[in-house]
């Protein structure tokens, strides 16, 4: 009798094992749009060569950051990034806080350049105001 629940029990274990992994690879086999549409992103950039890598180590990075994501093992970083760029543009007030927003989430009218790699990204913003209308000067 012995043998018999032994058996049983390893049986049990084993079934136990095949469906845990069958979930957890379930899970984890599609990204999130979420994640799908970051992977896009980095791919665009490698494939344009902007990201200051190699074509081959950029894909490389942008397949394992996707697959990290999607075993939740990526953290907030985009979160905390927002987070800095919205407390430096906070010593800013009025139009140039507006500016400053524009420029960190990079609004159409923003251009960006440099890399980090090359020591700095430069974020621009052009802001055109017309001059005040000139007052007409008093006949003598």
């Amino acid at each position: 009798m012995r043998h018999s629940h032994t058996f049983s029990l390893s049986i049990r274990c084993i079934a136990g094992a095949v469906l845990a992994l069958s979930g957890a690879c379930a899970s984890a086999a599609t990204p999130t749009i979420e994640e799908q549409a970051r992977f896009e992103q980095e791919r665009a950039r490698c494939l344009s060569g902007q990201s200051g890598q190699t074509q081959d180590t950029c894909m490389k990075e942008a397949v394992n950051a996707r697959d990290a994501a999607m075993k939740g093992q990526l953290a907030d970083g985009d979160g905390k990034l927002r987070k800095n760029a919205r407390e430096r543009c906070d010593v800013q007030t009025g139009a140039d806080k507006r500016d400053c927003m524009a420029r960190v989430k990079g609004a159409s009218s923003s251009t960006e350049s440099g890399s980090v790699k090359g020591g700095g990204i430069l974020r621009e913003t052009v802001t055109i105001e017309p001059a005040p209308a000139a007052s007409a000067a008093p006949a003598r």
